[in-house]
């Protein structure tokens, strides 16, 4: 509240504007409360007259000595019969309340008796007690708000947050399937590649030489193969440090570093480095061995990986 709109509240109690003025200025501002105790302490001080009074106290003698024309001493709303002692009380009423029609008045604005200023100390009172009401509810309503939009932020925050690991294991998981076609074609290739040369060959040479014949001993050599590529998929076990245990199948032909980032999404004891090995043989896993399949790595039809910290 500014010390006018103070100034004015105390003019509208029936104090005096000078007193009011001197009352808010000796009090610091504070507010209406103090300034109306500073006026009740200090009622009977004379604060000398203003020079607006004293060329009213000059003009009413002069009118008096020479005419019995009648002299205003207030000025009245006719809307609504209020008093004012002067014309910046009644510019504050208009302001207010909206009133145009004044009109000067021989009645003297009475000051406020006991009673009455008791009465209006109480109604002052219970508008401060009002107004804090209003202020602290409007002040809940912000922190409230303010908790409102934390708590939007932070699932805001957890969401981008998700989508984000989201696209990320996407990344992983893509790259890993554009290797496998790139080994797959690479394969293809040098497949390709094979049996035109033995086509080369028998065409330049015709039929192979007797000693290059010996086919029965093929299956021989080539059964192991053919066995381990009658796996597809292979089951591991992951013993984690907090000794629990977590079960998945991955393809033979996924990459190390796949199962490394499945039990990063899917681990329960914490989120500390780790290494990977085998218990039997022993075997602690190299950052070389992350880019190797599973079947080459010996891990097929199925094995056991144990959580470690990495070696120093």
């Amino acid at each position: 509240m500014t010390s006018q709109e103070t100034v004015q509240i105390l003019i509208d109690m029936g104090f005096q504007k000078e007193k009011a003025e001197k009352s808010v200025s000796m009090t610091g501002n504070q507010g209406v409360e103090p300034a109306m105790e500073w006026l009740l302490a200090h009622n009977d001080d004379d604060m000398g007259p203003s020079t607006s009074q004293e060329g009213s106290t000059s003009y009413t003698k002069s009118e008096t000595n020479t005419s019995s024309a009648t002299v205003a001493k207030s000025y009245k709303c006719e809307d609504c019969n209020k008093l004012f002692a002067d014309t910046t009380a009644l510019e504050y009423h208009a302001m207010k309340s909206g009133h145009s029609n004044f009109a000067e008045s021989t009645e003297e604005k009475k000051p406020l008796t006991e009673d009455e200023k008791k009465e209006q100390m109480k109604k002052l009172e219970e508008r401060l007690k009002e107004k804090r009401k209003e202020r602290e509810a409007k002040e809940k309503e912000e922190e409230l708000e303010r908790e409102k939009i934390r708590i939007r932020s932070g699932k805001e925050m957890a969401a981008a947050k998700k989508k984000l690991e989201d696209e990320n294991i996407k990344k992983i998981m893509d790259e890993r399937k554009r290797e496998k076609q790139e080994e797959k074609v690479a394969r293809d290739r040098v497949k390709a590649q094979i049996e035109a040369d033995k086509l080369a060959r028998k065409k330049l040479y015709g039929q192979a030489p007797a000693e290059e014949q010996p086919k029965p001993v093929l299956p021989v050599a080539v059964s192991p193969q053919k066995q381990t590529k009658d796996y597809t998929e292979t089951k591991l076990q992951i013993r984690l440090t907090n000794g629990q245990t977590i079960v998945q199948t991955f393809n033979v032909k996924e990459m190390m570093a796949a199962v490394r980032v499945y039990i990063e999404l899917n681990r329960s004891d914490g989120d500390a480095p780790f290494c990977l090995m085998t218990s039997f043989p022993r075997k602690v896993f190299t950052n070389d061995d992350y880019e190797k399949p599973l079947d080459q790595l010996g891990l097929v039809p199925s094995a056991v990986l144990i959580l470690t910290k990495p070696q120093q």
